[in-house]
């Protein structure tokens, strides 16, 4: 029976509801939705009781996790997010694009690359400025919001070449594998190193019990809680235990075995990851409230001007310039199946920040609301700004591609 319970039915049994949430479409529309709930609320007459939703604490105190609604959903609903991530990661690494060294290496260069130029301009803008702290959002451009980003692409690019989505996918993966990393090191909230270390046991019994096959969830589904409470009390960031504990899952198949289990807990997770979690983060994260200052005064601050500009153009600087130079200087070359002006239009694509750089966004400014404000307003304009002008490209492209495939 403890098999049984990581089975997914045949696809005649699903409901259609569980169908609809694998696809990237889904969850993009629903992401969204959270968010614009969250602004309406937080700008309405009852701005303070969306305010007041978000600093309730609930938990065991025990445990110190009686943390806010906020808090639990950066740190325990994005562990689910980033789970599923690390699974497509671990998937990608082991069978897909990243397992060939001459398919992998423009689109990572792609991806270091739009993460170290828009940080790189966020940096400058802000060192300008007199406002105290602001430096520390530098993180807050570097990742690319995976769901936002392929959702946007499976709307306006059904045409477009699959080569595309893979360079995309890969580079989004790595970003955000990039972003986690500069969470875990840049920004945890007072390092503990016996929690730590109990968190990297766990993480080595996870893998113990992977390599010995066992399969039963009245094991697995405890040592993830577990794990995750521990990173959490650790000061690193509890989403650094999801993405762990994913590239530590199975992902070939045994003989006689249909699925790996990495395949199986990212098509039970994926539905809830979609429709569940990432919503409910942005309806939690994105509630700025506009109401004292305004959006284009958030917006106009120092930190505001320096998100969008390294969003809206840091990021396709930094995704075609590392593509085009790791091609132009080394063996590694793009794929024959899509053409830089695609690059292009993934680059702009890649400034769909949102989910992560939100987050980013609540580390970095802890204290200061005037910053915080100022990051998140400039995330979701800078996202829908990036989301336009891709779609128009996009859209392009894939009329191209519709006309080649009738010629």
């Amino acid at each position: 029976m403890g098999e049984q319970l990581f089975e997914r039915p045949p696809p005649a049994e699903q409901s259609w509801l569980l169908r609809a949430l694998r696809g990237e479409a889904i969850g993009g529309v629903l992401l969204l939705i959270g968010a614009l709930l969250a602004l309406l609320w937080a700008n309405s007459p009852w701005g303070d009781a969306y305010a007041t939703l978000v600093a309730w604490t609930i938990g065991p105190e025990a445990l110190h996790l009686n943390l806010s609604l906020g808090t639990w959903a950066a740190d325990g609903l994005l562990a689910v997010f980033f789970f599923v991530a690390g699974l497509e990661l671990k998937h990608e690494l082991v069978h897909g694009t990243l397992s060939r060294l001459s398919q992998a290496v423009v689109p990572v260069a792609a991806a270091l690359g739009g993460m170290v130029v828009p940080a790189a301009i966020f940096a400058v803008i802000v060192s300008q400025s007199t406002n105290p702290g602001a430096t520390m959002g530098w993180g807050i451009p570097m990742a690319t919001d995976i769901a936002f980003a392929l959702a946007v692409l499976a709307v306006v690019g059904r045409a477009l070449p699959v080569a595309l989505r893979a360079f995309l996918l890969t580079l989004a993966v790595v970003d955000d594998l990039g972003a986690i990393i500069v969470i875990a090191v840049f920004y945890p909230t007072g390092f503990h190193v016996w929690p730590f270390i109990g968190a990297i046991a766990c993480l080595a019994i996870y893998w113990f019990a992977q390599k010995q096959r066992i399969r039963t969830p009245f094991l697995y589904v405890p040592l993830a809680l577990i794990t995750w409470w521990l990173m959490h009390s650790s000061g690193v960031h509890a989403t650094v235990a999801g993405v762990a504990l994913a590239l530590l899952t199975r992902t070939r198949t045994d003989p006689g075995e249909e699925r790996s289990p990495a395949d199986r807990l990212q098509s039970m997770l994926l539905p809830l990851s979609a429709g569940l979690c990432v919503p409910l983060f942005a309806f939690l994260a994105a509630g700025v409230d506009l109401r004292s200052i305004g959006l284009i005064e958030a917006i106009t601050t120092p930190v505001g001007i320096a998100v969008i500009i390294a969003l809206v153009v840091g990021k396709p600087i930094g995704v075609f310039g590392g593509a085009w130079v790791t091609a132009r200087f080394t063996r590694a070359s793009l794929s024959p199946e899509i053409s830089w002006k695609d690059v292009a239009a993934v680059g702009l694509l890649a400034g769909i920040g949102f989910t992560v750089s939100l987050l980013v966004c609540e580390l970095a400014y802890p204290t200061s609301i005037a910053n915080l404000a100022s990051g998140k307003a400039a995330v979701l304009t800078a996202s829908v700004i990036a989301a336009g002008l891709a779609s128009v490209v996009l859209l392009a492209r894939n009329k191209h591609y519709r006309s080649q495939a009738l010629d």
